[in-house]
């Protein structure tokens, strides 16, 4: 059998261990794990969801706290279309990420950011434009676009200096949306350098309805791979999405595809920016305690881990100091349901939303606890302690593992004493 080591990853000039580490935000995928990836061959990804948010935390700026001073008056108002995210500002605060980020890379592999199209900001367009020109202005080697269609994305950035030099990737679910992404840029003369096919068992938000289970990743990455082929595109495919061993991974390389993203088993390593203790839940969580809901006021599903504390918590919306998914008309889903729930429960001194959460807010607070399917196996991939937690793992272990092991085994780490 063989291993994902037999295989690499052409992007242009560059050859790379066939393995990319997923952009989970906010400041999940940090620059740490993104960099140990890059050291180590392959691609990782930061994320730009709340960059505000994360300069604020890494950088030591007042984004936020000053983006709520000026909007504080609109606190209590439900329209919320006046809070607005000041560009100059979105600037610096992707510039000190991906700068700082850039100026640690060593070894021959790649960073990429991670851009959400849902990230709407009350002003869609010229946040991701900021957003995106930015990271390419600092360095970045490459830019997903991930969690929409993005059939406008490209165009946006198509008079910056790097358009053709940096990578360029799309996040699809299926050949549908591909097919619409390429007709739409066709024009631009501008292929994208690689497409990420994600499938139904991935964490976070879905390129799926609520019939997910319906759908397959290998079928759909085998529909991918026809369509580019009877189209002689050779654009490389990057399945991603329940992928949990270096056999898996091995599976699609010599199906056909360029490389892997994975990302669920490296939530659990040192480098992960989730908190310690959570990471001790994504450790804990069995297959039920896995679920797809449509709280996330994005309108995309979610997968996430039942027990988030950020299920059902009424906080107030917080949307002046962030406001990162107010759309083009300054409104929010979740804004409406609890409004709803303080209107029916007058005397409560703190409601109960079930229906949306305020993805912000808890997504800052890691409060929401966005998972993959398969990460009910993460207690399988190490050592339990004698207090019974279980031990971190080193992201080198993890892609050493998914790039060297075979027959599905799972290399666990050597137990450290206490």
């Amino acid at each position: 059998m063989k291993r994902v080591d037999d295989f690499r990853l052409r992007l242009g000039k560059h050859e790379l261990v066939p393995i990319m580490i997923g952009g989970m935000g906010v400041d999940i995928s940090t620059a740490d794990l993104a960099l140990e990836a890059a050291r180590l061959g392959g691609i990782g990804h930061i994320s730009d969801a709340m960059i505000n948010t994360v300069s604020d935390r890494r950088y030591d700026t007042k984004h936020v706290k000053e983006k709520l001073a000026l909007f504080k008056y609109n606190v209590n108002n439900e329209d919320k279309s006046s809070v607005k995210f000041d560009l100059g500002r979105l600037v610096e605060a992707t510039r000190l990420h991906v700068e700082a980020t850039m100026t640690r890379k060593r070894g021959d592999g790649m960073v990429f950011i991670n851009c959400m199209e849902k990230l709407t900001m009350n002003a869609p367009k010229e946040t991701l434009k900021v957003r995106m020109s930015a990271a390419l202005d600092a360095g970045i080697d490459g830019i997903t676009l991930a969690a929409g269609l993005h059939l406008g994305s490209f165009a946006l950035i198509e008079d910056h200096p790097r358009f053709r030099d940096a990578k360029l990737g799309i996040i699809v679910s299926s050949v549908r949306a591909l097919q619409l992404f390429l007709k739409k840029n066709a024009k631009l003369n501008r292929l994208p350098d690689y497409v990420v096919v994600e499938g139904p068992l991935a964490g976070g938000h879905l390129g799926f309805g609520m019939d997910w289970s319906q759908y397959d990743l290998a079928t759909i990455v085998a529909e991918v791979l026809q369509f580019l082929h009877d189209e002689q595109l050779a654009i490389p495919v990057i399945p991603a999405g329940g992928i949990f061993t270096g056999s898996d991974a091995a599976a699609f390389l010599e199906q056909g595809a360029g490389a892997v993203q994975v990302a669920t088993r490296f939530t659990v390593t040192d480098e992960c920016g989730l908190p310690a203790e959570v990471k001790q839940e994504y450790f804990k969580a069995r297959d039920e305690d896995i679920e797809v809901n449509q709280i996330s006021p994005t309108g995309y599903p979610m997968r996430m881990i039942k027990g988030s504390p950020g299920i059902g918590d009424g906080i107030r919306p917080n949307c002046e100091a962030y406001g990162y998914l107010l759309d083009a008309n300054g409104k929010c889903s979740y804004i409406t349901s609890y409004n709803r729930e303080v209107a029916a429960h007058p005397e409560a001194r703190k409601v109960k939303v079930w229906d949306k959460t305020c993805l912000c807010t808890h997504m800052r607070n890691f409060d929401i606890w966005t998972c993959g399917q398969t990460t009910s196996r993460l207690k399988d991939t190490t050592v339990q302690q004698a207090d019974g937690s279980y031990q971190l793992l080193s992201a080198e272990h993890v892609f050493r593992d998914y790039q060297f092991s075979t027959d599905h085994q799972v290399a666990l780490p050597q137990a450290q004493s206490r």
